[in-house]
């Protein structure tokens, strides 16, 4: 399925009435990511994982799995991405080339991962923790008269939630607050991968002098995912976790959360936001 959304027939019911529509639901689908690696006498391929994503923009969702994984350290690790559509799913097939040595001893999963969760499955909870380039926090300062246009501006170009008011979104802005990449997903972790996969294809990571920004909470796998490419900045519209902050403040990077109606709270590193 490859239609980031479906129409069906509903009963919508308001006080005492109601009446059969049409309505339109995010699309939830499965796709299995498949690695095939090793020199060319000795080719292997080994099954990742299964992930709950909302069809559109594949690759780059692999692409970012793979490296926020720390599976691969560069987009130049994959010779070819092969995108399959089979009856109970989809399939992609990441081979990288015969020189590449993945790393596979932290992203052993166990079973599939749903649209709600970024580190399920894991069969280590050191694994977690590991692979993160931490941030270097080059030197820039970002006016708080900035951070607090960005949810709009995030919210104008959510074409599919307009939609279904069913996606999590992730956008990636300069540091002057243009909108460079914005990347939809049921999954929120999913939105996060696309959003890095599609950085990795455009040669920008590490992203130390941009910033992300999230529709809804921030939770540790979006965190860790970020440090891995090296964003220093991260504002979100919901909500941070406790291990959230605990380490953004120890990648060195600043989290900021209820961004809203001219509003926000920094959780840690405020020292790159100027009050104005």
């Amino acid at each position: 399925m490859t239609n980031p959304v479906v129409h069906t027939q509903i009963r919508k019911v308001a006080a005492a009435s109601a009446s059969d529509i049409n309505d339109v639901l995010a699309t939830e689908d499965p796709l299995e990511i498949k690695l095939l690696y090793g020199p060319v006498h000795n080719r292997r391929q080994q099954s990742l994982s299964v992930t709950m994503r909302t069809p559109g923009h594949d690759p780059e969702l692999v692409k970012g799995f793979l490296f926020s994984e720390g599976i691969i350290r560069q987009h130049d690790d994959i010779k070819d991405i092969a995108l399959a559509d089979k009856a109970e799913g989809s399939v992609a097939t990441v081979a990288l080339k015969e020189s590449v040595a993945p790393d596979l001893q932290h992203s052993n999963r166990n079973f599939t991962a749903t649209a709600a969760c970024g580190v399920c499955g894991k069969t280590d909870i050191a694994n977690i923790h590991t692979g993160v380039n931490v941030s270097k926090g080059e030197a820039f300062v970002i006016p708080s008269s900035l951070i607090y246009q960005l949810p709009e501006t995030l919210r104008s170009q959510q074409d599919v939630f307009d939609a279904t008011g069913g996606l999590h979104a992730a956008a990636l802005f300069d540091r002057n607050g243009n909108l460079l990449i914005l990347r939809e997903d049921i999954g929120r972790h999913n939105a996060v991968d696309k959003l890095i996969g599609a950085a990795l294809t455009q040669r920008l990571i590490p992203l130390h002098t941009h910033l992300m920004l999230l529709s809804g909470r921030a939770g540790f796998e979006l965190i860790q995912k970020a440090a891995m490419a090296g964003i220093s900045l991260i504002a979100a519209v919901g909500a941070p976790s406790s291990l959230a902050v605990k380490m953004a403040d120890t990648w060195n990077i600043t989290l900021i959360g209820f961004l809203r109606e001219q509003r926000f709270n920094i959780y840690t590193k405020p020292e790159r936001i100027e009050i104005r």
